[in-house]
């Protein structure tokens, strides 16, 4: 039995609009000690899923476990057993980092004689060392979503949901994040479920990937495994005026076996880069097309995600509405 198992878990909201369908049947299975990506577009139910499968929102229909606790009959059970760490943190400003962690710690109810030790442990580990007295908003971006982490592992949790976990930080800093969520599951043991807009780090970290679009699951895998989805190069012609017309005519061309596009671009699929684009481009020119760049690559997970979804993966403008001080206090009420 996996760490999550969901059965057609759906959410529907009713607006003055009428019936909005965010989540319409999700399937999915986390095992134990997996990395696993999330990922979806604006609007396509990545949030809403994240937050049932936290217990913030509950499920319109279907059923799920966590942890081996029920979303629907026992919400609390799921909280006391998962670490999750909002997009956005839950840090106060004016208290010191060991004030934070030990406060998250006496929340989650953990043994007194051992929470000590246990923000000890978590601070080396998490390169929080010398920091426990500091403010934490006299910390640097990478310090605070360490910190975040911290406090969503302070019970020890066999599961830990990490929304967005490296958003804003520099690539230096998202690098060092890497490794500590590495360290989360081969040296803590701990399954790992993060949504990300970096396909670079889904890639990177990812044991397994899901795509969801639409309020639906449209694809599984390793991330080789859905670059292997792709066979053939890309092209991409960037093109003055209209793409439409150049996706049309491209499109007809032998070599091609696909035209998209993409913004002001167009992209297309071929065996063969280095042929087609020079006969590509010689096509376009009679038409009276104007080229205004070509890039030629292997598939990525850009253009899988591309060929999934016909959008490109931006900056979601949805947020968590609870940081992880509201998912202890609430495993703490029960509600």
């Amino acid at each position: 039995m996996g760490i999550i198992e969901v059965d057609a878990l759906a959410k529907t909201f009713s607006t003055k609009r009428g019936t909005v369908e965010a989540v319409r049947g999700v399937d999915l299975t986390v095992d134990v000690g997996e990395i696993v990506g999330f990922l979806g577009p604006n609007g396509a139910g990545k949030t809403t899923t994240l937050r049932m499968l936290t217990t913030l929102l509950r499920p319109t229909a279907g059923r799920g476990t966590v942890v081996g606790a029920d979303l629907v009959t026992d919400p609390a059970g799921v909280r006391r057993k998962i670490g999750y760490v909002a997009q956005s943190g839950g840090t106060e400003p004016l208290a010191t980092v060991a004030e934070e962690l030990l406060l998250q710690g006496e929340l989650y109810r953990v043994d007194p004689l051992q929470l000590r030790s246990r923000v000890d442990t978590l601070a080396k580990q998490l390169d929080l060392a010398g920091l426990e007295d500091r403010l934490t908003r006299t910390l640097s971006g990478g310090q605070r979503r360490r910190l975040d982490i911290a406090l969503g592992l302070v019970h020890q949790p066999e599961l830990v949901f990490l929304d967005e976990p490296t958003t804003g930080l520099d690539p230096q800093s998202r690098s060092n994040m890497w490794e500590h969520i590495r360290k989360l599951r081969d040296e803590l043991s701990t399954t790992v479920f993060l949504t990300t807009h970096y396909l670079e780090e889904a890639d990177a970290l990812c044991d397994r990937i899901l795509v969801i679009d639409q309020g639906r699951i449209v694809a599984e895998g390793t991330p080789e495994e859905l670059k292997s989805r792709i066979s053939g190069d890309i092209v991409t012609f960037g093109v003055a005026g209209h793409p439409d017309a150049a996706r049309d005519l491209l499109a007809a061309r032998p070599e091609v076996r696909e035209a998209t596009v993409d913004g002001s671009a167009v992209r297309v699929v071929v065996d063969h880069a280095e042929l087609a684009a020079l006969s590509l481009v010689r096509a376009l020119d009679e038409a009276g097309v104007a080229l205004v760049s070509l890039q030629t690559h292997r598939p990525s997970l850009d253009d899988v995600f591309l060929t999934l979804t016909g959008r490109s993966l931006r900056d979601d403008s949805a947020t968590a509405s609870a940081s992880a001080f509201a998912i202890a206090t609430a495993s703490v009420t029960g509600s």
